[in-house]
């Protein structure tokens, strides 16, 4: 009933389905006696195009429909890492191929469980975008390990100095949206990788590389098993462009030389980003050192008039080329919430010149990265009122 009582779309989008899932008859018997996952697969075949797509991706998520209150009640973040981990225990240590599929469906079907959850109403907006991030977050994690061990079984451990050995001592910094807690669902990953280890030694092992060579490596691993698409697709997409001289810099920097480029060499357009970065992944000795970078450079004392100046620019850069452009009749098209004037990009804007005008004043105005949490901060300063 609940089928013929569906949008033609929907039932186009059905019908793909079986198609896909036609000569893998465990699926059809599983729906076939199952009839509560049937009906919450063609009400989100139904109520969203995003999330049939999902499934047709992946037909394995049918198994989220067998369990309604798991489907509408994402875990926290406890539950989200030892569910992870428990999934990679399971495959052989070697078996990369494996785990990147494993971490793959992970996401997806958490997503998954976001979007269900989304569509019902039981999760508020900013919920919604809090758990998006909550899962980038621990894949990012349990990438970071898998990424370290596979890079110190070839080349060695790294050396802290000439004589110890270092641990994991590299972190995964989160800029854009990731950094700011307000990951959507097709929201890609701006990372900076920072490590703390000496720069001018090298690993402990047989085929020792530099240091600076091996967190490289580190990195194009990292970013290899995010972005590499396989049968499942790709985890996230991953874009380095923030890291210190973008695309011309280097994968990964030292943390000498992160504060070094953004005391000496950052662009003002750098440093707004730099209110919106938050350490995501990795030790947490970088962790520390990276907060306290990221806080000295935020509250040096600046020209207000220079700021003022640079953040416009900027700001017409931007809608110089990504906002609305007017027809040849002179009219404009549909107003672009995110890039026209008064739209989400001129708030964001906002927010960053007050935090970095007065954080040198008022240290707790940057202690946060997504804007709601500024703009209290702002106001408990009385900067902003409410």
């Amino acid at each position: 009933t609940t089928l013929f009582r569906s949008s033609p779309a929907a039932q186009r989008r059905l019908l793909a389905f079986v198609e896909t899932v036609l000569r893998r008859t465990s699926y059809l018997v599983l729906l076939m006696e199952n009839p509560a996952a049937l009906r919450e697969l063609v009400r989100l075949f139904n109520e969203s195009i995003w999330v049939a797509d999902l499934i047709l991706s992946a037909p394995l998520l049918l198994d989220e429909l067998l369990h309604e209150q798991s489907l509408y009640s994402p875990p926290d973040t406890a539950t989200l890492r030892d569910e992870l981990r428990q999934s990679l225990l399971r495959i052989p240590d070697d078996d990369l191929e494996e785990q990147m599929e494993a971490l793959r469906v992970f996401k997806k079907a958490h997503v998954l469980r976001v979007a269900a959850s989304d569509l019902r109403g039981t999760l508020p907006l900013m919920k919604v975008s809090d758990y998006l991030t909550f899962i980038a977050e621990t894949v990012l994690e349990e990438v970071v390990d898998l990424a370290w061990r596979e890079t110190e079984k070839r080349y060695g451990r790294p050396r802290l100095t000439a004589d110890i050995p270092c641990d994991i001592h590299f972190g995964v910094v989160g800029y854009g949206k990731l950094g700011g807690i307000e990951l959507s669902y097709g929201s890609d990953l701006d990372l900076v990788f920072l490590h703390g280890a000496a720069t001018d030694l090298a690993t402990l092992g047989e085929h020792s590389i530099d240091n600076q060579v091996f967190f490289a490596r580190l990195s194009q691993r990292i970013i290899h098993i995010i972005n590499t698409r396989t049968a499942s697709g790709f985890i996230y997409e991953v874009d380095m462009r923030l890291r210190p001289s973008g695309g011309s810099g280097m994968m990964v920097s030292s943390l000498a030389g992160f504060r070094k480029y953004q005391q000496q060499d950052a662009w003002t357009w750098e440093h707004q980003a730099l209110v919106r970065a938050r350490f995501v992944a990795g030790c947490p000795v970088i962790r520390q050192a990276f907060d306290a970078i990221r806080l000295e450079v935020l509250c040096q004392p600046r020209d207000s008039g220079k700021l003022l100046q640079d953040v416009l620019e900027m700001r017409q850069k931007m809608r110089d080329t990504l906002a609305s452009k007017p027809d040849a009749g002179g009219r404009l098209p549909q107003f672009d919430l995110k890039q026209d004037a008064g739209g989400i990009v001129d708030i964001e804007f906002m927010v960053q010149y007050l935090a970095i005008r007065w954080a040198s004043q008022y240290p707790s105005v940057v202690k946060w990265s997504d804007n709601i949490r500024i703009l209290e901060s702002l106001a408990a300063v009385s900067l902003i009122s409410v």
